[in-house]
């Protein structure tokens, strides 16, 4: 075959419909081939086409949906374009860059400022808002003994909108300088002693939030780096229920701090966001000598439509996010009680057919593992999960305003 009739990545891209980095994605994990030219990449037109066929046979049915009687046909109602997150084969990707090798490797700060501004550059330091730590503290003081930390992130978000005079910018650079500033904040404010608030030695964000989550201000390295790799993990998962709640925000031009209040609306919930929460209170009991049998069979009484912690609808076989999480705890001394409660479980549920363990179980198991609250696998997915909606929100902020509208059918008198 002569250079002449092979294709560019552009026509490739092309020809299979997809984003230049998702192709890339592609031969990265050898499922296609390339020559590299003095011009860039080219790619065989035949073995092109034969993969895009093969995807063709594989792709399930995505029909349109239309909801009557409160029910949903099948399917997703929507399909947006996004450049963010590749979801194939039980694989995960941001911007063709495997997800599982980011955790292992790069810093959360780095990842959300690349996938904001496009610059993989390292490091990258978050700073607190001027004046809005001080903003917070008597909001925080405030609320009722029993509030969770998922409502201390939900409250702070409004008073550091309010510090911020210019909340309303929406150009890329400024959207990701303030919302690196919300991070910080929102992760000093979730500390209630303040310890690890401006820490020359503890410069990373996961540093901050694992201190802050087991109220030790010298967490080990080892759970930093757990952190650390769960947050990477999360920042992302395609259009999920909160992703596309702060997308549509960012659609009608709503400011950064809006579209991040959208996202945890919707996050907030035991379907999706919370899920952990479940799944904590099950290993725990478990590692406090209850069968595990029992505690299942407990759970599955009142009512649940399965065992928390366990499969996926996007998944097939695996969640990528939690095995890596569970290898990462191998590591983690003292995390073998939580991680013998966490085997107890997956054995029982195996033996009931093929589920897999999910990202829910991973964040319950470092939760009880670092000795943190039942409610810490949630703050550490709504911390991550802002990067993601934010790196939607720039995406948004340059389509067709108020595009994301859908049409409702009239079914009344």
């Amino acid at each position: 075959m002569t250079e002449s009739t092979r294709w560019t990545a552009a026509e490739a891209a092309a020809r299979l419909g997809v984003k230049p980095e998702t192709l890339y994605a592609y031969v990265s994990r050898g499922l296609l081939g390339r020559v590299r030219t003095s011009g860039g990449s080219t790619f065989d037109p035949v073995e092109v086409e034969r993969f895009a066929a093969a995807r063709r046979r594989s792709a399930p049915d995505r029909p349109t949906v239309v909801i009557r009687d409160g029910r949903a046909a099948a399917g997703p109602q929507i399909t947006i374009d996004t450049d963010v997150t590749l979801i194939e084969d039980d694989e995960l990707y941001y911007r063709g860059r495997s997800v599982t090798e980011l955790a292992r490797t790069t810093r959360f700060e780095t990842v959300c400022h690349w996938l904001w501004t496009g610059d993989f550059a390292d490091p990258v330091r978050f700073r607190p808002l001027p004046g809005a730590i001080e903003a917070v503290r008597p909001v925080l003081t405030a609320l009722p003994a029993g509030a969770r930390l998922s409502d201390r992130v939900q409250v702070m978000v409004p008073v550091i909108a309010g510090a911020d005079p210019l909340r309303e910018v929406l150009a890329p650079e400024s959207v990701a300088v303030r919302v690196g500033a919300l991070l910080a904040t929102l992760t000093a404010g979730l500390d209630d002693r303040g310890s690890v608030i401006h820490r020359d030695d503890q410069p990373d964000l996961a540093d901050q939030l694992a201190a802050a989550l087991t109220g030790n201000p010298d967490a080990p390295r080892q759970l930093a780096d757990c952190v650390r790799a769960a947050l990477v993990l999360l920042v992302d998962h395609d259009l999920a229920a909160s992703t596309m709640a702060a997308r549509t925000a960012a659609s009608a031009r709503a400011d950064p701090y809006a579209v991040v209040l959208s996202g945890l609306g919707a996050l907030d919930s035991a379907l999706h966001g919370n899920a952990s929460r479940a799944a904590y209170r099950m290993l725990s009991a478990v590692r406090a000598g209850d069968d595990a049998r029992t505690v299942i069979a407990r759970m599955l009484a009142g009512g649940r439509a399965g065992v928390p912690g366990f499969g996926h609808r996007i998944y097939r076989a695996a969640d990528p996010r939690a095995e890596l999480i569970f290898e990462l705890l191998a590591g983690l001394e003292g995390a073998e009680p939580a991680l013998d409660a966490a085997a107890a479980v997956s054995g029982i549920v195996a033996d009931k057919g093929v589920i897999f363990r999910n990202v829910d179980l991973g964040l319950a198991t470092l939760a009880l593992a670092a000795g943190m609250g039942e409610d810490a696998g949630e703050v550490i997915f709504s911390i991550a999960r802002i990067g993601g909606w934010i790196a939607h929100a720039i995406d948004e902020y340059r389509q067709t305003p108020l595009r994301l509208r859908p049409v409702g059918r009239y079914v009344g008198p």
